[in-house]
């Protein structure tokens, strides 16, 4: 895991590149009908995803897709680095970048409204959450997305990188999920718990996991 965390640092100067569309050719892409999809019905989604290899490059190419997009992060405990960070995220990344927590929900809100997409992650452990199984063990999950498709009926489409070798990647979006209107917050948090584990599975050594997610 570390090896592959220093990896994505130093590839972060290569982000202008990637916005640019300079490094394209280290991309391969792998769902791209999906996100014209969104776009070209003019209907927002929420794209759910973990802490994958270069995760940056995930919101960075819906956007460059041309979908008015969000993303939610938590800010880094360093001060200084996450000034030049929130800097980076938002000139290369997603423009709008909104910070965890209680203010936060509230900006997504009025950008959700505002037939914004939003992308997050959703292996963090949050203070807010349910508890909800991952792995077999309880832990405690964002039900964001899940309060999104309750009240909006929006879809859901789970976005996955993989490193191919090097700086080589293989992104992919997958078919958008749809939930019966009949399920609670918590058995919709619970089947994305269970796409979440399925991309962790397929390569464990590249999920970037730095701290404890059943505490």
């Amino acid at each position: 895991m570390w090896s592959n965390y220093g990896r994505i640092l130093s590839e972060y100067v290569y982000l202008k590149q990637f916005r640019k569309n300079n490094l394209n050719q280290f991309i391969e892409i792998e769902g791209l009908n999906y996100l014209y999809e969104v776009k070209n019905n003019n209907k927002q989604a929420v794209f759910i995803s973990g802490h994958f290899n270069n995760f940056e490059l995930m919101a960075m190419e819906i956007e460059k897709a041309g979908i008015d997009l969000c993303a939610i992060y938590r800010p880094l405990n360093n001060p200084f680095l996450n000034i030049i960070m929130e800097k980076i995220r938002k000139n290369y990344i997603c423009k709008n970048q909104i910070k965890k927590g209680k203010s936060g929900t509230r900006d997504l809100l009025n950008l959700f409204k505002k037939n914004f997409s939003v992308a997050l992650m959703i292996d963090q452990r949050v203070s807010e959450g349910e508890d909800i199984d991952l792995f077999n063990r309880s832990a405690k999950t964002t039900t964001i997305p899940a309060q999104l498709v309750k009240k909006y009926g929006c879809s859901i489409i789970p976005v996955y990188i993989e490193r191919v070798r090097n700086y080589h990647f293989k992104l992919y979006f997958k078919k958008p999920l749809k939930f019966d209107d009949n399920l609670s917050h918590q058995q919709i948090t619970s089947e994305l718990n269970k796409v979440l584990e399925k991309m962790i599975l397929k390569n464990p050594d590249q999920w970037i996991w730095s701290h404890n997610r059943w505490k």
